[in-house]
């Protein structure tokens, strides 16, 4: 028998989780022909045959999670040697941005070891309580309590697959980036009825780029090191059922209108039905958020290293404004740029918003 093992993914993948097989125990299959998806933190990825054969043993279960390295399906072939295989990709993704070193936090909850064992078996979490004991201690009470509160809730349920690795992300995020945040409103009334906002917005922010290239780079938070990037990958994200997404449109500042139009269309179409590459999903030097097509104004955003800004576009709202000292009513965009502050200065912040309202200013 032979074994295949998962490969490596690429891009410092070390674990997916099982989404569906494509074949079952005595099924024959050739080189190249689809076995499994699996579910990594970037997207779902398809995995061939390394070898033509008969499959004698599927070694994972829909929903496991496996290392790279363990068994994943057994062949009956004459080579007995583990096929651990490669799945490769060629991205420029710059210098890697350093992990912090976790630095554990001495505990503060104060409750006796009785307290503490009546919370473990009652399911409650310590630390989301307020100790009504001496010197802030957790009573058995307090336990009760926060019991009490969880019994209408549902029960608690590990992250797996896009939303656990968003809670990485966000939490390396907040860990490591110095945040700021300035904001302002584009006049928008010029635009015509079919105006595509998406399309202004990824044009506004190659405008912003040109004005104020700082904002289109990476920064490697320890060696202090910063690298401006004169080709403009934008990430746009893109929320789905499944959790959050930022596929990459390249090099955005040399492509025509037409060519743009067609690629935001294509990229919303491959999130939705999940076939958009892995290589696709990394890479980005900027990204851009219009949550404005859900709710809200303006927003504080989250910068994800090594990229040192993230532009979000509010909700589109008619408001009174004065043209020509003359009270009228037109239609307005707020807009949002949160930057690291380790690596952009509040003017560069400021020049790359004022451009982008400029031109979004504009008529189409």
């Amino acid at each position: 028998m032979t074994i295949f093992q998962l490969p490596d993914l690429g891009e410092g993948l070390a674990e997916a989780e099982v989404v569906s097989w494509h074949v079952g125990v005595g099924d024959h299959v050739v080189t190249d022909q689809p076995l499994v998806a699996v579910e990594t933190d970037k997207a779902v990825v398809e995995i061939p045959s390394p070898r033509s054969g008969r499959v004698t043993k599927l070694c994972a279960d829909v929903g496991s999670r496996l290392d790279v390295g363990d068994p994943l399906v057994e062949f009956e072939a004459a080579d007995t040697q583990p096929d651990t295989g490669t799945v490769v990709g060629e991205v420029d993704a710059g210098p890697p941005a350093a992990m912090p070193t976790p630095v554990a936090a001495p505990s503060a909850v104060r409750a006796t070891p009785a307290v503490r064992a009546l919370a473990r078996k009652r399911g409650v979490d310590l630390v989301s309580l307020s100790g009504s004991g001496p010197a802030g201690a957790i009573t058995a009470r307090d336990v009760e309590r926060g019991a009490e509160a969880l019994a209408d809730a549902e029960e608690a349920e590990p992250l797996r697959g896009v939303r656990r690795a968003m809670a990485d992300r966000m939490a390396r995020a907040h860990a490591e980036v110095v945040p700021a945040t300035v904001t302002d409103v584009a006049d928008v009334e010029c635009w015509s009825a079919d105006a595509v906002v998406m399309l202004r917005l990824t044009r506004a922010v190659a405008a912003g780029c040109a004005a104020a290239p700082a904002l289109n780079a990476w920064f490697n938070g320890t060696e202090r090191s910063r690298r401006v990037r004169k080709t403009i990958d934008l990430g746009v994200a893109v929320d789905t059922e499944n959790g959050l997404f930022v596929p990459v449109l390249r090099d955005v500042g040399r492509r025509t209108t037409e060519d743009l139009r067609d690629a935001l269309a294509r990229l919303k179409r491959d999130v939705a039905i999940r076939t958009i590459p892995p290589t696709e999903l990394r890479g980005q030097t900027i990204t851009l958020s219009n949550f404005g097509t859900i709710g809200g104004r303006f927003a504080q955003l989250v910068v994800v290293p090594p990229q040192v800004a993230i532009v979000g576009a509010g909700r589109i709202a008619r408001q009174v404004v004065a043209a020509d000292d003359v009270p009228t009513i037109h239609r307005q965009l707020p807009l949002s740029l949160t930057f690291d502050h380790r690596a952009v200065t509040g003017a560069e912040a400021a020049s790359f918003l004022r451009a982008m309202v400029a031109d979004l200013e504009q008529p189409d």
